[in-house]
């Protein structure tokens, strides 16, 4: 790994999305293979982007508020860059069901204007785009594999999955080197935990840090989760193998574990706390996707990654984090 990762050493990188939960880690570790990073974010309230997350690394890096939908920034940034880390997106299930064409312009257009900046002003770019397991829909079989079927089902999942495939079609026709991580439900350490927007496991450990109950809604639905250190360096790997242009990989996690299993696991974490069972609400169940967990077989072959933090230990620098950074995050 050490070796794959000096190819970023003394690199312009830029990461859009980069003052949210997975760019803002991105960045931290960067810098740590001593790469020049450039983060781009909206830090429109909705979404995930905090400056309190590259707080301890503010003057090491630049920062440029901007908006993805922005054509004539995105044209300005994309040019000098060795490397561009794609992760800006709208992340709500709900919030694309309530407003479809936000979601559209963010997820799908937005992504389509940066692969003709890239195109025009930067065709040597390397890219890796954060797509998502929620393309596949509800699966046919377990574990999910890059073969299944897509069919998503939300509008978030679609617009995700036409993001994917620009990034792809414009490897295969145009030579833009481009590569997509299927991410499944990531965690840790600098997550959005005011609501749900990201992720469910957010307001949970938000709520029990506050010593508050959480409600888990079903209980039983299976998923796997991918602790955010062991998401970065699948992006990094990525982004250094040329053997994963044009390619899409899932990203998984250690174990499988129902959610109320996963509650369970949190409260004994935290050393105490309480949740409730709760029916799902009508219209969270009817873009449930029932059990998931990935099959990531593909991107430990190809590339040589596997995740390395457990869920027990991940859940617990989680907590510690926001024991001692919730008041940044609420």
């Amino acid at each position: 790994m050490k070796s794959c990762l000096s190819v970023f050493d003394g690199k312009n990188i830029l990461v859009t999305g980069g003052l949210g939960f997975v760019g803002s880690n991105l960045a931290h570790r960067l810098l740590e293979i001593d790469a020049h990073v450039t983060l781009v974010d909206s830090l429109i309230p909705e979404y995930g982007g905090n400056l309190h997350n590259v707080e301890e690394i503010a003057e090491q890096v630049k920062i440029n508020i901007s908006d993805v939908r922005d054509d004539h920034s995105m044209r300005y940034l994309i040019q000098g860059q060795d490397y561009l880390f794609n992760l800006a997106g709208q992340t709500s299930h709900m919030d694309s069901m309530q407003d479809p064409e936000t979601d559209l312009e963010i997820n799908c257009r937005a992504q389509l204007s940066i692969l003709e900046a890239c195109r025009h002003y930067n065709p040597d770019i390397k890219v890796v785009f954060a797509s998502t397991r929620q393309i596949y829909g509800k699966p046919d079989y377990l574990p999910v594999d890059e073969k299944h079927m897509l069919r998503p089902a939300d509008v978030n999942g679609i617009n995700k999955m036409a993001g994917e495939w620009y990034h792809i079609l414009y490897n295969n026709v145009y030579g833009i080197r481009a590569c997509a991580l299927r991410l499944t439900n990531t965690y840790g350490p600098r997550m959005r935990v005011r609501d749900a927007r990201q992720t469910f496991l957010g307001i949970w450990i938000r709520l029990l840090v506050e010593g508050k109950a959480f409600e888990v809604w079903g209980g039983e639905q299976l998923r796997d989760f991918t602790y955010v250190d062991d998401a970065v360096e699948a992006f990094l790997l990525a982004a250094s193998r040329e053997n994963a242009n044009g390619q899409v990989f899932n990203v998984g996690g250690c174990e499988v574990i129902s959610l109320k299993g996963l509650a369970e696991l949190l409260v004994g974490s935290n050393g105490g706390g309480k949740f409730e069972i709760k029916t799902f609400p009508d219209d969270r169940k009817r873009i449930d996707i029932g059990d998931y967990y990935a099959d990531d077989q593909k991107i430990r072959s190809e590339l040589g990654w596997e995740p390395k933090v457990n869920l027990k230990d991940g859940l617990a620098r989680t907590l510690d984090y926001y024991r001692g950074n919730l008041e940044h995050y609420l």
